[in-house]
């Protein structure tokens, strides 16, 4: 069966855990929490709004350090993971330990501080979603989509301070930015240099992890383990048809 972009991310990369077993992994000590978002984000399937909520109320007003290693998702649920380390009382450091691509880069961004271990990646692109319908109801989720890439490069833009055309440009262009290309393009603050050549071969395994063939410009890596079976996404094509019907009924 054929699976759009977003499904096919979904299907390839999705972590198998445990039932009951929450999709983000959370560490604490008296002053800090360490959250890792090492998954897909998806409502059903992956890293999710309501795991990360419960794990923030976890920790009261500690500083949260969340690590992201994440070929993205759905940019719907990380805005509501962002909007949640927005509404965190405490400090918020992201750590980008292998990849931010996609719906990730927009979750990193939402911290206090972004910092990226030298050897990651993170991708800015196009949103994509599903359609059907006659001509006009096609046009008005073409007209949805450009909405949500306009809304995702104004925020680019607040936190690099380039320009709106330069922001459009790179999201039009699936690009694909290391540590060092990203630190100088605003989006992360700093590059981890702590044992700089382990960090770096560390990040570049994180990120070998996934299989980014959904993308038209990833990068060749190692093939992943494997993720959602053809019942799965038949599931999760359908709550996403209802999502999309929801949306353009608002």
């Amino acid at each position: 069966m054929k699976h759009c972009k977003l499904l096919q991310l979904l299907k390839d990369n999705a972590q198998q855990r445990a039932e009951g077993t929450p999709s983000i992994r959370s560490e604490q000590t008296d002053t800090e929490a360490h959250l890792y978002v090492y998954d897909v984000i998806d409502s059903w399937w992956g890293a999710n709004a309501t795991d990360l909520v419960a794990a923030l109320a976890a920790v009261g007003d500690r500083t949260v350090h969340l690590h992201i290693n994440s070929p993205g998702g759905d940019v719907f649920e990380a805005r509501a993971m962002a909007s949640a380390l927005v509404a965190h009382t405490g400090q918020v450091i992201s750590h980008i330990d292998g990849l931010a691509a996609s719906a990730a880069t927009y979750l990193a961004l939402a911290a206090n501080e972004v910092c990226m271990t030298e050897g990651g990646l993170f991708m800015v692109h196009n949103s994509w979603t599903m359609a059907w319908g006659n001509k006009a109801e096609l046009r008005d989720t073409a007209n949805l989509l450009e909405k949500i890439d306009q809304t995702i490069a104004a925020d680019y833009a607040r936190k690099t301070g380039k320009s709106q055309d330069e922001i459009v440009a790179w999201m039009d262009a699936e690009t694909w930015f290391t540590a060092a290309e990203a630190k100088d393009a605003g989006f992360v603050d700093c590059v981890d240099a702590n044992s700089k050549r382990d960090a770096k071969d560390s990040a570049a395994a994180n990120a070998a992890r996934w299989n980014l063939s959904a993308y038209a410009r990833a990068p060749k890596l190692t093939p992943p383990a494997p993720g959602l079976n053809d019942q799965e996404v038949t599931r999760q094509l359908q709550m996403n048809r209802n999502r999309m019907r929801l949306l353009q009924i608002a």
